[in-house]
C-alpha cells in the first residue's frame, strides 16, 4: 500500500513540504515538481513529475545511480519492473514494481531547458516484518518451573514492535532489542517474558504480536499454549444436601490433574465398598439406589498421576424419613386469606363468605370428616344393641299352653285340658310381675 509524503522538490531549491520554488528569472516558469514518495517492499510506486508551462522541452527520471529510466516516452534502462504511465509535454509518470530495499534512494527529474532544470523525489521502501517466532517453550512444562518466553522478528524497516498477550489480555514484556541485520538496511527485534508457571496456566494461550506502519490492516502474531503437568486434587459433589432414608443419592469424584487422574478409587471407612448390589459404582459416580442407616460412614475417593496422589472424603449420615401424621376427627379451622400479596377477588370471596366458585376445581376427600361420620354410626348401632339387649332381658318367663297347664295332675289330654279351664279361675291369683 502506498503512503505519500506530502513534499513538493523544484530546481534550484531545497525539498520544502507544501513549498513551490519562486520563479527564476528568465526561466519563463518551466520548473519541474516532484513529490517524495513511501511504498511497502514488494509493492508498487508511481513516479510522478510534472510542468506548469512546457514548451514541448522534453522530460527524463533518472534512478539513485544517476542511470536514466525514462526519457520523454523512450525507455532507456531495460528493467522489467518499471513501466510508461504516461508521457506529454507536461508530465512524465512512471511505475516501478515488486519494489525492494536497493530501490530506495533520490531520484531525478530533469527538464532540459537551458540551462537543465532537476527535481529530486526521495523513495522511501517500508521493510515488510516477517511472522514472528516464540523460542524457550518446551511442552510439557512442570507446575513451578520458571521458562522465558522470546519472541523474534526480522526484515522490519524501520525496526517493528513487539507486544505480549495473555488470552488476549495484553501483558508487559522486557524492554525489546533491536539489531540490525547484515544488510544494514532492515531489523531483527526480540522480545522476552518471563513466566513462573503454576496449574492456572495450562491451557493458557501466549501470543507475540508485531507492530509496524508496513501493517495497515492485519497484525503479524504466533501463539503458544502451554501445557502445565501438575499433581491432582480432588473434589466431591452430592445430588441432594441432607440425605433421607430411602431417597437416591449420587456422589461424583471430580479429579483435577494433568494428566488426567484415571480411574478413580472409591472405599468406605478405610475398607471396600459393601453391598454392590445396592451400591453401584460407573467410572467416577457412586450410586446409592435407596438409602438407609447402614449406608452411613465417610465415603472416600482417591485419584493418582504420575506426579502424586490426592484424595477427597464425604461423611454420609442418612436420616429418617419424616412420618406422615394420622387424620384427626376434628375439622380443620377454615384458612383465611393471605393479604401479602395480590388477590383475585373470586378467590377472596370464597374464602371469607364460604361460597363455593362453580369453576373451581374439586378439592381432595376431608378424611377427618368421614372418620367422624364412621365413628357416629358406629357408636349409634352400639346404643341401639345395647338397648334391646335391656329390653329383652326385661320381658324374660314361662309361658304355658291350657293343655300344658293341667297336665300336671292329668292322665290324659283330655282331662288336662278341663283342669285347665278349672284352674282358670285362679289365675288371677298367680300374677308373675318381672322388674
Amino acid at each position: 500500500m502506498l503512503k505519500v509524503e506530502h513534499s513538493i522538490c523544484c530546481c534550484g531549491c531545497a525539498c520544502l513540504s507544501h513549498t513551490f520554488c519562486p520563479s527564476l528569472p528568465g526561466a519563463q516558469g518551466q520548473f519541474p515538481i516532484v513529490q517524495n514518495m513511501t511504498v511497502t517492499e514488494g509493492g508498487i510506486v508511481n513516479l510522478t513529475c510534472r510542468v506548469e508551462h512546457n514548451d514541448n522541452t522534453s522530460l527524463q527520471w533518472s534512478n539513485p545511480a544517476q542511470q536514466t529510466l525514462f526519457f520523454g516516452d523512450k525507455k532507456a534502462l531495460r528493467d522489467n519492473r518499471i513501466e510508461l504511465v504516461r508521457a506529454t509535454s507536461q508530465e512524465l509518470t512512471i511505475s516501478i514494481s515488486e519494489v525492494t530495499l536497493a530501490d530506495e534512494g533520490m531520484y531525478t527529474c530533469s527538464l532540459f531547458t537551458m540551462p537543465v532544470k532537476t527535481a529530486k523525489a526521495f523513495l522511501t521502501v517500508l521493510g515488510m516484518p516477517k511472522k514472528p517466532e516464540i523460542n524457550g517453550l518446551t511442552k510439557p512444562v512442570m507446575e513451578g518451573d520458571q521458562i522465558t518466553l522470546t519472541c523474534v522478528t526480522s526484515g522490519s524497516k524501520p525496526a517493528a514492535d513487539v507486544r505480549w498477550f495473555k488470552n488476549e489480555k495484553e501483558v508487559k514484556g522486557e524492554e525489546s532489542a533491536k539489531e540490525v541485520n547484515a544488510s544494514g538496511k532492515t531489523f531483527t527485534v526480540k522480545s522476552s517474558l518471563q513466566l513462573q508457571v503454576n496449574r492456572h496456566d495450562d491451557g493458557v494461550a501466549y501470543t507475540c504480536r508485531v507492530d509496524h506502519m508496513a501493517l495497515t490492516a492485519t497484525h503479524e502474531e504466533t501463539t503458544q499454549v502451554l501445557e502445565v503437568h501438575y499433581a491432582p486434587y480432588v473434589e466431591i459433589k452430592h445430588s441432594i444436601p441432607a440425605p433421607l432414608e430411602g431417597q437416591y443419592l449420587k456422589l461424583e469424584c471430580v479429579p483435577h490433574g494433568n494428566p488426567s487422574p484415571d480411574p478413580v478409587l472409591w472405599t468406605k471407612d478405610g475398607g471396600e465398598l459393601p453391598d454392590l448390589d445396592r451400591v453401584i459404582v460407573e467410572g467416577r459416580e457412586l450410586t446409592f439406589m435407596a438409602l438407609n442407616k447402614t449406608d452411613n460412614g465417610t465415603y472416600r475417593c482417591e485419584a493418582t498421576n504420575h506426579l502424586g496422589t490426592s484424595h477427597a472424603e464425604y461423611k454420609l449420615v442418612v436420616k429418617d424419613a419424616p412420618t406422615t401424621s394420622s387424620p384427626s376427627t376434628t375439622s380443620p379451622a377454615p384458612t383465611l386469606p393471605d393479604t401479602t400479596g395480590p388477590l383475585d377477588s373470586k378467590h377472596l370471596n370464597s374464602a371469607v363468605t364460604g361460597n363455593r366458585d362453580p369453576n373451581a376445581l374439586p378439592g381432595p376427600p376431608d378424611h377427618a370428616l368421614i372418620g367422624g361420620i364412621v365413628a357416629v354410626v358406629v357408636f349409634a348401632t352400639l346404643c341401639l344393641i345395647i338397648v334391646l339387649g335391656r329390653y329383652l332381658a326385661r320381658h324374660k318367663g314361662t309361658y304355658l299352653t291350657n293343655e300344658a297347664k293341667g297336665a300336671d295332675d292329668a292322665p290324659d289330654a283330655d282331662t288336662a285340658i278341663i283342669n285347665a279351664d278349672g284352674n282358670h279361675a285362679h289365675a288371677e291369683e298367680k300374677k308373675e310381675y318381672f322388674i
